[in-house]
């Protein structure tokens, strides 16, 4: 039978003394976070400070992919995350550990990881890591702060003292406009082998996969690029040599690697390191609702008014659905392999943005911020009815739904 597991290979503590130590942390700002240039040929731009060298690339534009130039220019910027958990890391103090990825976004010392990198334990009581260490391509190992992390987003950001090292920032590109086919490569710590590359494609878009709490995060990139337990938290990036995701889990039956990883989208990561950065966590609007895709046969059985939209199953008591008059579904009844509840409104636009899946919906509502009031256009016995509601703030434990 098949799992998923996230992609941090645990490690004992004594690895994670002097022989071993590495570090991870801080933040970066809007500047640091938007994408690379478009056009041909590569950028990179040198800027000296007291004791810190940053290296900054801009991104190729582009070309035939080509792993080896991808490996050269990125694989500077990918670092080693190593976290311990209880005990003070030296060997025989009784700790645990594990080992992830990361990848520096500035000249600052800011860098992302996965958040079950650096924590341990479930939501809503999640543990931050007693110490962390980041060890960087060129060998330097340092202590990192975590400065925040996100378990809707499973997104750390880290930060480490920049005096002394030489700094090579990725840049971030954009996941909105991925598509199936798209040449990738990952880059990371697999079983704690640092500094490795894998290639492969984009295997699919719009995935939902699972974060640190109930919630899906939503837009989930899926590839072939081998992921095992260690990529956790580096990039998955296309050929121009820009961020397109971050490597969280793999789907597999064995344990390891099987040419299904899943990376949440840049663009998620993005709207979470800058809310880490301005205050060390993330705020999440909530819908509450539970919703399914329509699908031609589906729409026949049940006379529903619209082709595409997300098909409310359920309303949470007390949520802003709720609140509304959104309604949800009541009776239950089978229909060829799954059960459904009729009598549910049809979502199919948020603000005028367009909702035909279920994944559109989640992803609309968690790129807004708690307290805005929206225009959620619903359909209900046949007739179009807009609704006007304010957005409540997603709570850490819920059952899973859209938002």
């Amino acid at each position: 039978m098949s799992r998923r597991r996230l992609a941090v290979a645990a490690i004992l503590a004594a690895v994670a003394g002097p022989a071993a130590a590495g570090c991870g942390g801080g933040g970066s700002d809007t500047g640091a976070l938007g994408g690379g240039s478009d056009g041909g040929g590569s950028a990179d731009r040198r800027t000296t400070t007291t004791r810190v060298e940053v290296i900054e690339r801009q991104g190729t534009g582009r070309g035939a992919f080509d792993a080896r130039r991808i490996y050269r220019d990125e694989a500077p910027g990918v670092v080693t995350v190593v976290s311990v958990f209880g005990g003070s890391g030296t060997p025989g103090s009784g700790g645990s550990g594990g080992v992830g990825s990361g990848f520096v976004l500035n000249g600052r010392g800011e860098i992302a990881t996965n958040a079950h990198v650096v924590t341990t334990g479930e939501v809503p009581n999640l543990e931050k890591a007693s110490e962390v260490y980041v060890e960087f391509a060129d060998g330097n190992q340092v202590p990192a702060e975590v400065r925040g992390y996100d378990p809707d987003a499973d997104i750390a950001l880290l930060e480490v003292d920049p005096a002394g090292l030489t700094l090579h920032p990725l840049p971030l590109g954009s996941s909105s406009h991925v598509v199936v086919g798209t040449p990738v490569a990952a880059i990371g710590s697999p079983f704690g082998e640092r500094q490795s590359l894998s290639v492969g494609v984009v295997s699919a878009v719009d995935r939902s996969i699972s974060s640190l709490t109930a919630f899906q995060i939503a837009g989930a990139i899926q590839t072939d690029a081998a992921i095992n337990p260690g990529n956790s938290g580096g990039p998955l990036v296309d050929g121009g040599g820009r961020v397109i995701g971050v490597n969280q889990q793999i789907q597999t039956s064995s344990g390891g690697g099987e040419g299904v990883g899943f990376a949440v989208p840049v663009d998620v990561a993005k709207r979470s390191l800058a809310q880490l950065r301005a205050r060390g966590e993330v705020r999440y609007a909530y819908l509450g609702v539970e919703t399914v895709a329509i699908y031609p046969q589906l729409r026949e059985r049940f006379g529903l008014p619209v082709a595409k939209g997300a098909w409310v199953q359920g309303v949470t008591a007390g949520g802003p659905a709720e609140k509304a008059g959104i309604h949800g579904g009541t009776e239950e009844t089978r229909f060829q392999a799954g059960s459904f509840r009729t009598g549910g409104d049809v979502i199919t636009r948020i603000d005028g943005r367009p909702v035909e899946a279920p994944s559109d919906l989640a992803g609309i509502v968690a790129a807004l911020d708690p307290g805005k009031t929206v225009t959620v256009e619903t359909w209900r016995d046949g007739k179009r009815r807009p609704v006007r509601l304010k957005l409540g703030e997603r709570p850490l434990s819920q059952q899973p739904g859209a938002g």
